[in-house]
């Protein structure tokens, strides 16, 4: 055998042979790159993503290769691992780099998943959730080896058919799927176990950002994100399809985030906890001019937070509160009554009869609306069908909107004018 090294005859590509391999996958990205995708028929568009995607998760089996034998990196850096040469070099956080690393280092435990990278079929986030979940099974002291290399096998095959998050959600169950009447009683302890954890780790905080505006940050199980996702892509749907249909588009988390608000307002106050014998109720707090003018201002709660006059006419119809009259001296003229939303059965009558929104533009179906009333709860209107009818969310802002005039139609839809109000 020669020990002389490679001779480089075209004197452009490197001896060691791997460099002359990366070379040329460099060099063939390159020309690939000046490709433009936009002249590729749908079905070569299909094919080359598919092997794209194939190609990733090959170069990711390549890398994490590299990064479990790259000990003595750490080693010539003086670092623990090579996560701070990865930082200062490539420029890759180390939160990041550290998670590759020891994803290399779970990957080199598990040949099946180590041969899926390789081979194409299984990415770089699969393999992550693949080891980590073998990681956790093999921590459990009623699993064997065979138990363990049953549920890697079973895994690898599964990612095949599986996104990342549904293989992780069969992760969690697999030693059921090896053995039912051996594992039942551990996978219901580790359920109890996660909930457990969800409850714990659950929280509300809010921000008041100054401009009318509040953010949320929350976390909660995942029994109840999913509910509520599901709940708020059922209100936000149907607007987007609206919109669409008008020729408008919004974008969706900004549905979601109405879909919230109207979850928020349309909730039935009855169901929340009472307080010395009384349900939780919102006082609202204004002045008599105020009251009377649609550009005046009130205090939501005892806190003294600042709504507008037309806002709290709107929650009027929607929500359990209570009005708080000051006179000029803020001595208290009324404590009023509670105001309720319109009954369920009221509501029904009015779908019968309206059918959708009475907006005289809008076309939204009575399952999207809102009772209305048409004499404001805080001039003394009634919870009644002559005076309440069906506005879509949007329509039952603008029609509380002091931007804005209407008039009732004599086939009882609302006409909208742009325009302040006078008087």
């Amino acid at each position: 055998m020669s020990i002389e090294p490679e001779i480089n005859h075209w004197g452009t590509e490197p001896s060691d042979p791997i460099d002359a391999e990366l070379v040329a996958i460099e060099s063939s990205l390159n020309r690939l790159l000046t490709r433009d995708p936009a002249y590729w028929r749908t079905s070569q568009k299909k094919t080359r993503l598919a092997q794209i995607e194939k190609l990733q998760a090959m170069q990711a089996a390549l890398q994490l290769r590299v990064l479990a034998t790259a000990g003595d990196i750490a080693e010539e850096t003086g670092a623990k691992d090579a996560s701070g040469w990865m930082w200062t070099e490539l420029l890759v956080d180390k939160g990041v780099a550290r998670s590759q690393i020891k994803l290399a280092a779970g990957v080199a435990k598990y040949d099946l998943v180590a041969a899926g990278l390789a081979e194409g079929v299984v990415s770089q986030d699969k393999a992550q959730v693949i080891t980590q979940a073998l990681d956790r099974i093999a921590t459990d002291p009623a699993v064997n080896g065979e138990d363990l290399v049953l549920a890697e096998k079973l895994l690898v095959e599964h990612a095949t058919e599986l996104t990342a998050n549904q293989l992780k959600i069969v992760g969690r169950r697999i030693l059921a799927e090896i053995d039912p009447e051996r594992f039942d009683a551990v996978e219901a302890k580790a359920l109890q176990r996660e909930e457990e954890h969800a409850a714990r780790r659950t929280f509300f905080s809010s921000r008041d950002n100054g401009d009318g505006t509040i953010d949320i940050h929350a976390r909660v199980s995942r029994a109840v994100g999913v509910r509520l996702r599901t709940i708020l892509d059922s209100l936000a749907q149907p607007r987007k399809l609206s919109a669409e249909n008008r020729g408008r588009k919004a974008p969706y988390d900004r549905l979601l985030g109405q879909a919230f608000a109207r979850v928020i307002e349309t909730y039935d106050v009855d169901q929340l906890p009472r307080h010395g014998g009384h349900a939780t109720t919102v006082f609202i707090t204004m002045s008599i001019e105020d009251l009377r003018k649609d550009l005046g201002t009130a205090a939501l709660g005892f806190d003294g937070e600042q709504i507008t006059a037309a806002e709290a006419r709107k929650m009027a119809c929607n929500a359990n509160l209570i009005p708080v009259v000051l006179g000029t001296d803020s001595e208290i003229l009324d404590l009023g009554r509670t105001a309720r939303l319109a009954h369920p059965v009221q509501h029904r009558a009015l779908r019968l009869r309206d059918k959708g929104c009475q907006a005289e533009d809008c076309d939204a179906p009575a399952a999207w609306t809102e009772a209305h009333h048409l004499k404001p709860w805080s001039e003394g209107g009634r919870t009644s069908l002559a005076n309440m009818v069906l506005l879509c969310p949007s329509d039952h802002r603008r029609i509380h909107d002091p931007n804005y005039t209407y008039e009732r139609l004599p086939d009882g839809r609302i006409r909208f004018t742009r325009g302040a109000r006078t008087g």
